[in-house]
């Protein structure tokens, strides 16, 4: 069964920093895309960022191109987002999503969800 676990959100200041970390289980998570998204209040999911199965090529959301950053860690299976300069608009609920097909890199097509984490940035 796949699951996917978010850790790391909470409140932090405009400016701060944040890293969040996705573990996974129940599957080959070294083989898939893994991606972190975005639902602000009141907004639909986004994606910000998303990594290759070998963590060799990312993509990041023009709105977080230079203060994020993805990476994982296939022995240990968890995918992490550095969250630096935050600011107000980066509020919400991140989730991380595991790719559809194993061995594939797109950060368009995701099929696995995990519960998601706050992260709220606020003065």
């Amino acid at each position: 069964q796949v699951q996917l676990v978010e850790s790391g959100g909470g409140v932090v200041q405009p400016g701060g920093s944040l890293r969040l970390s996705c573990a996974a289980s129940g599957f080959a998570a070294d083989l898939y895309t893994m991606g972190w998204f975005h639902q602000a209040p009141g907004s639909e999911r986004l994606g910000v960022a998303c990594i290759s199965p070998a963590g060799d090529n990312t993509y990041y959301q023009d709105s977080v191109q230079g203060r994020f950053t993805i990476f994982r860690n296939n022995a240990e299976k968890t995918v992490y987002l550095q969250m630096n300069s935050l600011k107000s608009e980066d509020t919400g609920v991140y989730y991380c999503a595991a790719g559809r097909v194993a061995g594939d890199y797109d950060c368009a097509d995701f099929n696995s969800w995990g519960q998601g984490t706050l992260v709220t940035v606020s003065s």
